[in-house]
């Protein structure tokens, strides 16, 4: 597979919806922002929380970011539905800060995808919660 092309591509049935939601997990998993932000077009425009940007190169420096402070993080996504070129998800991750504090990380994303199957657009919204380590669900 080439870098112009991510399949499955829309539109999006319930396997194909379901197939890019894993993908996206595992990708996310491996807290490799340049193996990440592959999935995303050029352009891609993204709300993460309060941030707004676009482009892979922001893309991949905010992840940089991210897995800096969110470390040991752990994700798990479900398809809460899709249409056409589009996905919702529901998702929670797992991640202590450098102190050692636990959280629990909730949240709902929106998805539009490009006809060669990247992502042109993510919309996130997410809120965290303190837990304590014994609480936590993703080893």
């Amino acid at each position: 597979m080439n870098d112009d092309s991510r399949p499955p591509l829309p539109p999006f049935t319930v396997e194909t919806a379901r197939a890019k939601v894993q993908s996206a997990e595992d990708a996310w998993n491996s807290r490799d922002p340049d193996r990440v932000v592959l999935a995303y077009t050029e352009d891609s425009l993204w709300r993460n929380r309060d941030e707004f940007f676009a482009g892979r190169d922001a893309i991949r420096e905010f992840l940089r970011r991210k897995w800096a402070k969110e470390i040991d993080y752990r994700l798990r996504k479900e398809l809460w539905s899709f249409a056409g070129n589009r996905i919702s998800v529901a998702f929670f991750y797992e991640w202590h800060d450098e102190t050692g504090q636990w959280f629990r990380s909730h949240g709902n994303e929106q998805w539009e995808f490009a006809p060669n199957g990247l992502m042109a657009r993510r919309e996130a919204s997410i809120n965290d919660v303190p837990i304590d380590e014994r609480e936590r669900r993703l080893r």
